[in-house]
This record gives structure tokens, sequence and C-alpha cells, in this order.
């Protein structure tokens, strides 16, 4: 796909962007927004984990761990160390 058949196929996608926003330092710690939780959203229980949050598309996976790791705390209090 090119960057118009991305864009078309998810309006997500603008100019065909896969990393959800600008690769800049603004963007490194304010992705989708400034807080120290941007992963959580305003539905209890439902938290992000794409590329639009940090530490952004190019660190494969760390969105996801941040998520995860927030959504345990929150949920069952727990604290868990990287291994």
């Amino acid at each position: 796909m090119d960057a118009a058949d991305l864009e078309k196929s998810n309006p997500n996608l603008a100019g065909g962007d896969i990393n959800g926003g600008a690769a800049n330092l603004k963007q490194l710690i304010a992705r989708p927004i400034f807080s120290p939780t941007p992963y959580r959203t305003p539905l209890r229980g439902v938290y992000l984990c794409s590329s639009s949050t940090p530490p952004g598309g190019g660190v494969h996976g760390m969105c996801g761990y941040y998520a995860a790791r927030l959504a345990l705390r929150e949920i069952f209090g727990k604290r868990w160390k990287a291994v």
C-alpha cells in the first residue's frame, strides 16, 4: 500500500504516517495528551497502547508494555518490575 491507500483505509494514518504523530520532542512526551498517564482513557478499564502513545511507533511493544503496567496497577493494585 502507498501512503494514500493507508490513509484511505484508516483516517488515523494521515499521509500514511504509521507512527501516529510527528517524531519530535513534543510528541515524545505529549502523545496523545500531556499527562503522566497517557495510556488511560475516560472509560474505566480501557487503555491505549498504540503507536500514538509514548514512546511512539519506533519502539515496538513498549506502548503496550507501559499500558499493561498501568492497567495492572490501577485494576489490581500491583506494581510490576521489568524482567
